[in-house]
């Protein structure tokens, strides 16, 4: 699951090596940046929790046991931080309790109009509940189960179910005006 430049760069920077710290944030930061943004929905608190992550990820470096790639391990700190700032919001998830269907799919003209509809797809996530585009966040675009987000989340499967249609059911109202 990890490589010996993996193991390699972390033994250096639990060494103290501020070259090898800054070549694992050139690394991971971008990414991990996108997943802040795309969690928090704004640029200046995705910077800060980023921060925060990677002084976290820096502190506990030496309790990674190579279980997972560094970079997994380092996604998981990220979101958990992701989710405390949510939770300094009050988030509250809202149980489903109508039929959802799914959201069609549309035939695209060109590559321009492709590019179109996907900034206004990320648009459309940025302007959700913040319950709604994190549940649909976590499910779409990091890759997660409903099993593994309701642990994340502290939610039952139900739960993210019914947040993940719901943010679909959303996200379809909000394309559609």
């Amino acid at each position: 699951m990890y490589s010996k430049a993996e193991s390699d760069l972390v033994a250096q920077c639990l060494k103290g090596s501020r070259k090898a710290q800054h070549h694992l944030y050139q690394q991971y930061s971008d990414a991990m940046y996108n997943v802040c943004y795309r969690m928090l929905g704004s640029r200046a608190e995705a910077e800060d929790i980023l921060q925060e992550s990677f002084m976290d990820i820096f502190r506990r470096l030496d309790t990674f046991r190579h279980e997972s790639s560094l970079g997994a391990w380092i996604k998981r700190i990220v979101i958990n931080h992701c989710l405390n700032g949510l939770k300094r919001r009050r988030i509250e998830f809202a149980e489903m309790t109508e039929q959802v269907q799914d959201i069609p799919q549309e035939e695209y003209a060109g590559e321009e109009q492709m590019v179109y509809e996907v900034n206004r797809v990320r648009e459309g996530i940025m302007r959700l509940p913040d319950g709604y585009r994190q549940v649909l966040t976590l499910y779409l675009i990091e890759g997660y189960d409903h099993t593994e987000i309701a642990d994340i989340l502290g939610i039952g499967e139900a739960g993210s179910k019914s947040q993940y249609s719901r943010a679909r059911a959303k996200l379809r109202a909000l394309l559609s005006t």
